[in-house]
């Protein structure tokens, strides 16, 4: 049973993508806590091709997505592992004009009507959020958010851009392990 609508954000992991002699590999998934939003667009153009007096050929690309990941605060794992900042001896988180910022698969989940679907991108760059605190008021703790925004691309060895996988009784167990490593597809087998 397919599902009729889809809501919801929770789960969030990051795995580190290491590229190594064009071979790429992943981190193991370490959780972002506070998911708030992700907004993703889509990234490419059609391109036609008119001839005979109609539009005699037409290519569309993939060019990834572009869009935003809101958080209730940035943790001090990404901040380090992706973000490229340290942490001094004192327990200081530092910020150099030189940070090597990291690539990385995103992965997440959402919830549907009927079942609740985990997906994953690939090859994606954050840049580091906005800081914007404020006075709080009486009646209202003033809680602030971190916004980063994000770059999604198809990854260069093989032009994969994201999976999705939604709970059915034939992959419990892929499912359930979603999280624990980077999933990659798995052809299906012509017999």
């Amino acid at each position: 049973m397919e599902n009729k609508v889809v809501f919801g954000l929770k789960k969030v992991h990051i795995a580190k993508l290491i590229e190594n002699n064009g071979i790429i590999t992943y981190d193991t998934p370490f959780a972002l806590p506070g998911a708030v939003n992700l907004t993703l667009d889509k990234e490419g153009a059609t391109a036609i091709f008119r001839a005979d007096d109609s539009d005699y050929y037409k290519k569309a690309s993939n060019n990834g997505y572009s869009g935003s990941l809101e958080v209730a605060d940035v943790i001090e794992k990404f901040l380090t592992d992706i973000l490229g900042q340290y942490k001094d001896a004192n327990g200081a988180i530092g910020e150099n004009a030189e940070d090597v910022v990291s690539r990385f698969a995103l992965m997440f989940e959402i919830d549907g009507d009927k079942r609740k679907r985990r997906m994953v991108f690939y090859d994606c760059l954050a840049e580091r959020p906005s800081i914007n605190p404020s006075t709080t008021e009486q009646d209202d703790p003033g809680i602030k958010t971190a916004t980063m925004d994000l770059t999604i691309s198809p990854r260069p060895t093989d032009k994969q851009v994201k999976n999705s996988i939604e709970a059915s009784d034939d992959n419990q167990t892929v499912f359930n392990a979603f999280f624990e490593s980077v999933y990659e597809t798995v052809r299906a087998t012509s017999v």
